[in-house]
């Protein structure tokens, strides 16, 4: 008998859901896009797709109100999958927020996700300082809080100033002259801000998933920054390489990666969190210390490619499970006896909406295609938004800050295409 629990993963992006197969156990509800539909005449029983309003693509929250998520819902209760016990199906999502939190308990489902409070307590620049407590003093660059009409220029190094929200950089600002301070503070004045020394050099990612008895520690990646043309923003990150964290890290750095990464795993585990979380760090060029950047409470954005990298490495013997499978028995409360899949290659890229390219057409996916490369498009129009996510099984990185062969023939693919160009 199959007494797997069923799960709905809602998402308005369906490839953050794709980290594991659709199956009679595992639904998928999200907006309707050309990409989604190649998905769904793959997997048609197991993938709901959904029609985009008149203001466009629906968020977690408008999906899970959507009448045919609780059509989904009343079939799978009324129907339960062959020779399957009578379950009612969990809800699974993205990242959980106050909205769809709410919007998940008019519902006759229960949300699996951690709960809202926490991941923003978590989160939030501001919070996040109490929350660490012991362990921002240890990991953290040197940090305050202030308003920010109370922040001081001394004349002294760079810092970094950041809102207590943001996403992919977008809340974060290098503060050089005492002009940008004052910009700043003229637009937001009585703003609170987290104020941090600037720290050089490249900066790192790593994924892990909290169990109530272990923290299983994902593959480490070299988080790819604010390059041309994929981003207009400094702060940004475009992608991930995981074959560059390997030469730039030494064994010394990877342990204390670990460290790290499991320090922060168990006080998320104390909390009561359970799943995945994801950790951005900083090694100083000078110095080669290492500093926290970020924790992030929820699903990370590179676990889905990071999970299809460690599917083909067990399809040529490596033993384990990917980072999505154990993020997914660890929200159901499914027992986990085995460690997460290592990985020594590969590496994504994603363009996103600047100032000059809004849109990207269907011959630039064909050309990389042809190329070897895997392509996921996306139909965002806001700024910063993801436009299209290549993904390559080798890396694309010769160094920090700096792309190899491939690397350039993507971003010369993309800079080539007939893309929308702003005037």
């Amino acid at each position: 008998m199959n007494t797997n629990p069923i799960i709905i993963y809602v998402t308005r992006e369906i490839e953050r859901a794709l980290g594991m197969e659709p199956s009679e156990s595992y639904y998928i509800v999200s907006n309707k896009t050309k990409y989604g539909e190649g998905v769904q005449k793959k997997y048609p029983d197991h993938v709901i797709l959904v029609e985009p309003n008149e203001k466009g693509l629906l968020g977690t929250t408008d999906l899970l109100a959507h009448q045919q998520t609780r059509d989904l819902i009343v079939n799978l209760k009324s129907n339960p999958p062959a020779g399957g016990v009578n379950l009612v199906p969990s809800l699974l999502v993205f990242k959980n927020t106050m909205r769809v939190e709410t919007s998940a308990n008019l519902l006759d489902c229960k949300l699996i996700n951690p709960p809202a409070s926490l991941s923003e307590r978590v989160e939030n620049k501001i919070t996040q300082i109490r929350w660490l407590d012991k362990l921002g003093m240890k990991y953290l660059p040197p940090h305050a809080v202030k308003v920010a009409k109370l922040i001081t220029w001394k004349g002294e190094n760079p810092f970094i100033i950041q809102w207590n929200h943001g996403h992919t950089g977008d809340g974060t600002m290098l503060i050089k002259t005492f002009d940008d301070l004052r910009a700043i503070q003229e637009k937001f004045p009585e703003r609170i801000a987290r104020i941090s020394g600037f720290v050089s050099g490249p900066s790192f990612t790593v994924n892990a998933v909290v169990t109530p008895n272990r923290i299983l520690i994902g593959n480490v990646s070299y988080q790819i920054t604010g390059m041309q043309p994929f981003t207009d923003g400094a702060f940004s990150t475009v992608g991930n390489d995981w074959s560059l964290a390997k030469k730039l890290l030494t064994p010394e750095d990877s342990r204390a990666i670990e460290e790290m990464t499991q320090e922060i795993g168990q006080k998320l585990q104390a909390d009561g969190w359970r799943g995945l979380y994801g950790i951005d760090l900083i090694k100083h060029e000078k110095s080669g210390r290492l500093f926290l950047i970020e924790v992030n409470a929820r699903q990370p954005a590179s676990t889905t490619f990071e999970s299809s990298l460690q599917e083909r490495a067990r399809e040529k013997g490596a033993r384990g499970l990917t980072t999505f499978e154990a993020h997914v028995r660890a929200v159901s409360g499914l027992p986990i006896d085995q460690d997460l899949i290592q990985i020594v290659d590969g590496a994504q890229v994603v363009q996103r909406v600047t100032k000059n390219i809004q849109d990207i057409f269907d011959d630039i996916s064909s050309s990389l295609n042809k190329k070897g490369f895997d392509t996921v498009a996306y139909q965002n129009t806001g700024y910063n938004a993801d436009l299209l996510r290549v993904q390559s099984e080798a890396g694309i990185m010769e160094d920090h800050g700096s792309f190899n062969a491939k690397g350039h023939e993507i971003a010369e693919a993309i800079k080539g295409a007939h893309i929308n160009i702003a005037v």
